[in-house]
């Protein structure tokens, strides 16, 4: 069981990291490129995985063709391309208190759509937790958002939180038919398709003999720590403990996130920051808190 919380730990951290992965890939190559290889280096390890845990590729079915489509359209395209532009404007530890809001939009929209009960604790959860966002968006000036400080950068990363969004409630679907390490295989492969093109067209086959030690590093991190030893440890997490008690675990993300901008990338700790993280992850915790039993 150690051995278990230490992996769902190390997941946060890896999480985290990717922020300051993307931060430094973003600097020299462009964002189609960066996600393009991120999933293509994900994709490979990702088939190494499923082999050696479900003994086998696999199986796909044709009418599971579109929502793994759809899925590499959002989760890795969208969200990707999002992820790289917006770090190449803004600081990776504010982008990460911004993406620490997945849990509330997918809350939100799921008592919208599919019409999961929205309880009073919950509906605060993510007043709070939107405050604690947008507290970090505008640096701690409400009158920004009127004035039009907001730029590019926290639009790319809201579109992050939309992509993912999207991605998680596509995702119900399929969940219920396949395991979320084939999910994730499939959409991982899908999207690496999708972006191949768009990277081609962004140049990517004269870029790579220029991209840094770095650089590649930086893609490494993304593709193997990020995408599949991440994503491989939480689903195991969530096997032996359960959901609610793994999805825990996520909340370490985005302070571990600006930790590592802190000494990594030197990036400051305002006040508007840590009071937006605070926000943020009580409005998580809020939103996510199971429902106390009926006696």
């Amino acid at each position: 069981m150690i051995a278990t919380y230490l992996k769902l730990l190390g997941m946060a951290v890896f999480w985290g990291g990717t922020f300051i992965a993307g931060k430094l890939a973003a600097q020299n190559v462009g964002p189609y490129s960066a996600a393009f290889l991120r999933f293509a280096i994900a994709s490979g390890f990702l088939l190494l995985a499923a082999w050696k845990i479900e003994g086998r590729l696999p199986a796909v079915r044709a009418r599971q063709l579109l929502p793994i489509f759809l899925l590499g359209l959002t989760g890795v395209l969208a969200y990707n391309v999002f992820f790289f532009k917006g770090l190449k404007l803004i600081e990776a530890g504010r982008a990460a208190i911004i993406i620490a809001n997945n849990p509330i939009g997918i809350a939100l929209f799921s008592a919208l759509i599919f019409r999961e009960r929205l309880t009073p604790l919950r509906l605060a959860g993510i007043l709070v937790s939107i405050s604690g966002a947008v507290l970090v968006i505008t640096r701690g000036s409400w009158s920004a958002l009127g004035a039009g400080a907001v730029g590019w950068g926290e639009l790319f990363i809201l579109g992050c939180v939309a992509s993912w969004v999207t991605f998680s409630l596509l995702g119900k679907a399929l969940l219920a038919e396949m395991s979320p390490l084939a999910s994730v295989l499939y959409a991982s492969l899908s999207g690496a398709a999708c972006l191949a093109l768009p990277a081609w067209q962004e140049g990517i086959l004269a870029a790579l003999p220029e991209y840094a030690l770095v650089d590649w590093l930086a893609l490494f991190y993304l593709g193997f720590f990020g995408t599949v030893l991440g994503f491989v440890w939480y689903y195991q997490g969530i096997q032996r403990i359960g959901a609610t008690k793994a999805g825990v675990f996520i909340n370490f993300v985005p302070i571990s996130a600006i930790i590592f901008s802190f000494f990594i990338l030197d990036e400051p700790l305002t006040m508007s920051l840590l009071g937006g993280t605070l926000l943020v992850l009580t409005g998580v915790y809020l939103t996510n808190r199971p429902a106390p039993a009926v006696k």
